[in-house]
């Protein structure tokens, strides 16, 4: 069977690495490859060029450079805000919603290890908190909230503004796990009610291996790895320099996309013409908020032309088959038989949990293969249906 050039179509899990992020990790490892916290030429070289990669970071997060703290990814940012505020309070309630990553959910977990109270938010149909739940959430014993931006899995964006500013006047710390909205829309952090954000290099184009946690240097956070005080004391270790340029190099792209796009996804529409020839298939449901949802994402869960429910994993193999890299969820919790608990949270019965579809688009897809799409993601569906069904 022939079978065209391959898409990746799987961004909201990775996204290969731009040229220009190469290249500024390459001129870092060349000229900044010292340890900077050493009190020589070599070691203020690589000091300068790790502070230069926070400052550009932070402008386009828009918050002072102060506030941001370099982490191995966005799981040990999410670690650190949770644990690292959890720390400095009073033991009381921890707040996360029904559609976490796994690894907030690993964090409230070790919280409630140690004696903190654990509520779980409620979401309805489309992965959106219910808000009818606020109030009592935030009552007393309530300390710390922690409900993601954008859901990786069925791409719903969850109304932070409206949760943020409720724990200002509840007096409750509120954290919010922003990985998957990361260049996908301009950010004003700093006018946000939110006081803990984190994220992620490599969904953007950026290197594995470093994320960021966003916090005021006055909000009290107890450090989460000893060592050498670096990071301001908050997080121990050699800083990796290279890894920051080519954060800040990968930020800095998405930031010139937006702005050459009117300040919106220029993946979009392209998002959108592929929606509407998917959306007239049997045998496809569209998965989370079509209004309030990450710009490049779509997902579905899908069944037969019989209604039989069609297993998540053969789907993504017989994709692959066709050149088309895709996914049946978050990454990080893949392989489950009971399917998606994110789904599973959302009202859909297991068998159906197990049939979810997730792809992801990129400013690597050329115009070509984006007008192409379409076309390629409708045969190989009704391919994949047909054997599997």
């Amino acid at each position: 069977m022939a079978v065209d050039s391959p898409l990746y179509l799987d961004a909201c899990a990775a996204a290969p690495p731009a040229e220009a992020v190469l290249a500024a990790m390459v001129a870092a490892y060349q000229g900044a490859w010292a340890n900077p916290s050493s009190l020589h030429g070599f070691g203020f070289a690589a000091a300068e060029r790790l502070e230069r990669s926070r400052q550009a970071i932070a402008a386009a997060l828009t918050v002072p450079a102060s506030w941001l703290t370099f982490c191995s990814g966005g799981t040990e940012a999410s670690h650190a805000a949770l644990l690292g505020a959890a720390s400095q309070l009073p033991r009381g309630r921890l707040v996360i919603s029904a559609v976490e990553h796994p690894a907030v959910q690993a964090a409230a977990r070790q919280l409630e290890d140690q004696g903190w109270e654990l509520a779980i938010w409620p979401v309805d149909r489309l992965g959106r908190v219910d808000l009818a739940w606020l109030d009592r959430l935030l009552e007393p014993p309530t300390r710390l909230v922690s409900v993601l931006w954008g859901q990786s899995e069925v791409g719903t964006l969850q109304p932070i503004e409206t949760i943020g500013a409720a724990c200002r006047r509840a007096g409750v710390l509120f954290h919010s796990d922003a990985v998957q909205v990361l260049g996908h829309q301009p950010l004003a952090i700093e006018a946000l009610p939110v006081d803990l954000l984190t994220f992620t290099s490599h969904k953007i184009q950026g290197p594995r291996g470093i994320g960021a946690l966003v916090a005021s240097p006055d909000l009290a956070l107890g450090a989460w790895i000893g060592g050498g005080g670096q990071e301001a004391g908050r997080r121990g270790g050699t800083e990796a320099v290279a890894l920051a340029a080519g954060f800040a190099a990968a930020i800095e792209l998405t930031q010139l996309r937006l702005q050459q796009a009117g300040g919106r996804d220029p993946l979009e529409p392209e998002r959108d013409r592929l929606l509407v020839a998917l959306e007239s298939l049997a045998g496809v449901t569209v998965t989370g908020c079509p209004v309030a949802r990450l710009p490049h994402h779509l997902s579905l869960v899908l069944t037969s032309p019989s209604g039989k429910p069609l297993p998540g994993r053969q789907v993504v193999s017989g994709f692959w088959q066709r050149g088309l890299a895709v996914s049946s969820g978050t990454a990080c919790a893949s392989g489950r038989a009971s399917g998606s608990p994110v789904l599973r949270a959302m009202g859909y019965a297991p068998e159906l949990a197990g049939s979810g579809l997730r792809l992801s688009l990129g400013p690597w897809l050329t115009p070509s293969q984006l007008k192409s799409l379409p076309e390629r993601v409708s045969a190989a569906l009704l391919a994949v249906q047909a054997e599997l069904g």
